[in-house]
């Protein structure tokens, strides 16, 4: 019997610490929307979750149009990027836009669209400590 307390024991303490260092990007993805620059309308949030390390990069797409401009930013835990780098590719897989400039991390991006079609976006961890983030598209015309 006090075997079988011990294993319980053993896997609720285990259970806990796994749940306090999972990724809560959602609520990161939330608190990027407000911190869109003025005049910029919110489309959608993105989380940014790479599995502790497991992932190297996490990528979704959304249709842009032309004559409009866009804006991705990130939220991280700990520090405004938290080494999450995000880079945006056109229909063609051709790099248009990076939040790392020069070394760099920067927490927005605007892009102003010439072309109608598929825009990946791509977030990578450049260094990250956390692997996690939020992120969230706005734009305006």
């Amino acid at each position: 019997m006090k075997r079988l307390a011990f294993f319980v024991f053993i896997f609720f303490a285990l259970s806990s610490t796994n749940s306090t260092a999972q990724c809560n990007s959602e609520a990161l993805s939330n608190q990027c929307i407000p911190k869109l620059a003025s005049g910029f309308n919110f489309l959608k949030s993105y989380k940014i979750d790479g599995e502790g390390g497991a992932k190297d990069k996490v990528e979704y797409s959304y249709v842009f149009t032309k004559g409009t401009q866009y804006m991705i930013n990130i939220c991280a835990p700990n520090q405004p990027t938290d080494g999450i780098v995000v880079t945006l590719y056109d229909s063609n897989r051709n790099k248009v836009a990076t939040s790392k400039v020069n070394g760099q991390y920067i927490s927005a991006i605007a892009y102003p669209c010439n072309a109608t079609g598929i825009y990946y976006i791509q977030y990578t961890f450049d260094g990250s400590s956390t692997y996690c983030g939020g992120s969230a598209l706005g734009f305006k015309r």
